[in-house]
């Protein structure tokens, strides 16, 4: 969750200006004319011999300090944009005010002047999944489903434009290069990494599937060929850096090198889907069995090749935001598998508060309607309850970047995570993106995967199996209120019987997202969480040197 995993990190682009009045060319994607301004995305054959179908955008900015692409956010520059079918090399595909746009939702609403104008072409790969439905999405490459930096799409330079909306001349920009693999950071003594196609999700979405791992090797590796260690699956966002941040020279360095320090393995998981940077590792009717995927094919293979002791009572998860939900799902769904959970803030355990959304219960996730006037909904604040953005321009962003849930977004893949399938293989709407408006028989389907609902309603069997496992933390102050869906589940398991709750919920006063223990902290949990679960007779000294 959040800035950091919806907005990944820009990517320099590059466009050229054509010319200024075109005709249509024979290949040009047709569309009623709508009288207004026309800008006409084409791309050249250096940068793609095939035809497209995707989303095509033009971004728009007053500055090219930055690329406009780049400067595109939900409080950014505005982006159009369009769908296109099999647009040819040198066809041009028209966005006219008829197209969506944020956070100037018509071109015809845009003031005239001079603007720095940027195509970008978003290339979709065609899915004939398993269930029967076949979809068209942004295939990830290796770089965590971020469309901006993703290789094989589509760019040029930015170029100076004369803008007015009564001008009936279109402007018509050419991308001209596609964006270059990116190659993977090297491994080092410590720093290793595997990746595997997955056989379970290739034969699920009709094209090859692939799972990965970064793994941290403990001090001395080497030199202790017999020792099995515990390890820390750590959830969260596509990375292929060094887990915890090792290598920079700070906390984790310290203590990873340190004499006396429990050595663990430390491991964070690669699972991109076609809808987001990670799958949120459950099954899911749209993004399909990553669960099974991840705990049948990628834990083996990384538990196999780095000796790790390969016993639930010596794994341990881990992670924050995104991560943290992952960390809290995984032991709630797959009880028997994990030794422990260490949560931090993580996305919401309780969707009555689907961040500040009642969706079981609320009409509409944008407003609140008073009557004579309605109030809108944040989602995201400062420490001190200064706003940042609001729901509306979060989801409406996400829209223009991609239809039925396809912007790569934060808001879309929980819809892709949760929802049930549309009858067009896409997933149906949690709420009307435009207006707001919440599908409370979507809603009631969520509750598969609404972690408070589920150990509430399966206690006397679930929490048998891990009321002394699940550890949640996070900021009273959380940016993106996900403290209120942890108090709902601490009311639950504060008063929970038959067994009692014996893991900890912890708050951490005025604290932003996303608190939780620091390196030292977490380790030393860990280590006492390992040693809490393990059987009589195991191994609790040998990977402590």
């Amino acid at each position: 969750m959040r800035l950091s995993r919806r907005f990944m990190t820009a990517f320099s682009v590059a466009i050229v200006l054509a010319a200024a009045a075109v005709h249509r060319t024979a290949g040009e994607q047709q569309r009623p004319a709508s009288g207004g301004p026309r800008i006409e995305i084409a791309f050249s054959k250096d940068a793609r011999a095939e035809p497209v179908t995707g989303m095509v955008y033009v971004a728009i900015s007053r500055d090219n300090q930055r690329s406009p692409i780049d400067q595109t956010s939900p409080t950014g520059v505005p982006l159009f944009s369009r769908f296109v079918e099999g647009l040819a090399p040198g066809s041009a595909a028209g966005i006219t005010a008829d197209d969506r746009g944020h956070p100037v939702r018509s071109l015809r609403d845009l003031p005239a002047g001079e603007y720095w104008m940027q195509p970008f072409v978003n290339v979709y790969t065609r899915f004939p999944r398993a269930d029967g439905k076949t979809v068209w999405l942004h295939n990830d490459q290796w770089e965590g489903q971020d469309w901006k930096r993703s290789p094989g799409n589509l760019l040029g330079d930015p170029v100076k434009v004369t803008f007015d909306a009564t001008s009936p001349a279109p402007i018509r920009l050419v991308a001209t290069r596609a964006i270059p693999a990116i190659a993977p950071p090297a491994e080092t003594a410590m720093v290793k990494r595997i990746k595997i196609q997955s056989d379970i999700l290739t034969k699920w979405w009709g094209q090859p599937m692939f799972l990965g791992a970064t793994v941290l090797l403990p001090k001395d590796y080497d030199k202790h060929p017999d020792v099995r260690y515990p390890v820390n699956y750590i959830q969260g966002h596509f990375s292929l850096a060094a887990p915890g941040g090792f290598g920079r020279g700070g906390e984790l360095d310290r203590l990873w090198l340190a004499d006396g320090t429990p050595r663990f393995l430390y491991v964070t998981l690669q699972h991109p889907t076609p809808y987001y940077d990670d799958s949120y590792g459950v099954n899911s009717e749209n993004n399909g069995p990553y669960g099974d995927a991840i705990i049948k094919e990628l834990v083996p293979a990384i538990e196999k090749r780095f000796r790790a002791i390969g016993q639930p009572w010596a794994r341990i998860l881990s992670g924050g935001s995104t991560g943290g939900w992952i960390a809290a799902a995984h032991q709630v769904l797959y009880p028997d598998f994990y030794g422990g959970s260490f949560a931090s803030c993580p996305d919401s355990v309780d969707f009555s508060y689907h961040q500040i959304v009642d969706i079981y219960k609320d009409a509409n996730a944008y407003y609140i309607d008073k009557g004579w006037t309605k109030v809108e909904r944040p989602s995201e604040r400062r420490p001190d309850g200064n706003i940042q953005s609001m729901m509306k321009d979060e989801n409406w962003f996400e829209l223009v970047v991609g239809d039925k849930s396809r912007s790569g977004g934060q808001w879309d893949i929980w819809e892709a995570t949760y929802s049930p399938v549309g009858p067009d293989g896409y997933p149906r709407r949690i709420w009307n993106k435009e207006t707001g408006e919440i599908d409370r028989s979507v809603a009631e389907q969520w509750r598969k995967y609404d972690l408070r609902h589920i150990l509430e309603t399966n206690w006397t069997t679930l929490g048998l199996k891990m009321a002394h496992k699940l550890n949640v933390y996070v900021g009273d102050m959380d940016s993106y209120y996900l403290n209120d869906a942890v108090e709902k589940l601490r009311d639950f398991l504060s008063k929970a019987d038959d067994p009692k709750f014996t893991g900890e919920i912890l708050f951490q006063r005025r604290a932003p997202h996303c608190w939780g223990p620091r390196a030292p902290e977490l380790l030393q949990k860990m280590t006492a969480q390992v040693a809490k679960v393990a059987p009589a007779g195991a191994d609790l000294k040998s990977w402590k040197y």
